[in-house]
């Protein structure tokens, strides 16, 4: 139903709408061409965390998909109800060498969800081994071993804006 508030909300954001729609675009081609995602999980107070770093990430939209560490703090936030985090897509290196560089890389805000589903994790998985040829034969086999153990979990992050 069209109301008058309904109407002015719309009225009031639609200027901004090129701008988010821009902004997701320009990530979007980021998303597609990168090798390294940025990631931090945002506090309930809309802080971010310290814990930051960079990740491997395999994007098939609207997803993001990574695997970690079970323990690991990108984990354990989504656990702890910390699923949203900013992110910012392109390549400085390892973060804390990288000073505030990647900061200047296009960014999004996403939801993070942890996927339990071993059938995810079968047909995710091999998705990344194109992305990243030269380390797969490496990586590829203990992923999916410690997928299966528990010892990583499969996470996706959907930007909030898309």
């Amino acid at each position: 139903m069209l109301t008058r508030r309904s109407t002015l909300i719309v009225a009031t954001l639609l200027p901004a709408a090129p701008v988010l729609a821009q902004q997701f675009d320009v990530a979007e081609v980021a998303l597609r061409n990168s090798q390294l995602i940025y990631l931090t999980p945002i506090k309930s107070d809309g802080t971010e965390s310290s814990c930051k770093g960079e990740l491997w990430f395999f994007y098939q939209k609207p997803d993001i998909w990574v695997v970690t560490q079970s323990d690991a703090w990108r984990a354990d936030a989504i656990r702890k109800g910390m699923s949203t985090a900013r992110i910012w897509i392109g390549e400085f290196g390892i973060w804390q060498d990288a000073g505030d560089a990647y900061r200047s890389a296009p960014e999004l805000m996403v939801q993070g969800e942890i996927i339990d589903y071993m059938v995810e994790h079968e047909s995710l998985v091999d998705l990344f081994g194109p992305k990243y040829v030269a380390e797969w034969d490496v990586w590829g086999p203990r992923w999916k071993d410690s997928l299966a153990s528990g010892g990583r979990v499969l996470i996706r992050y959907r930007a909030m804006d898309a």
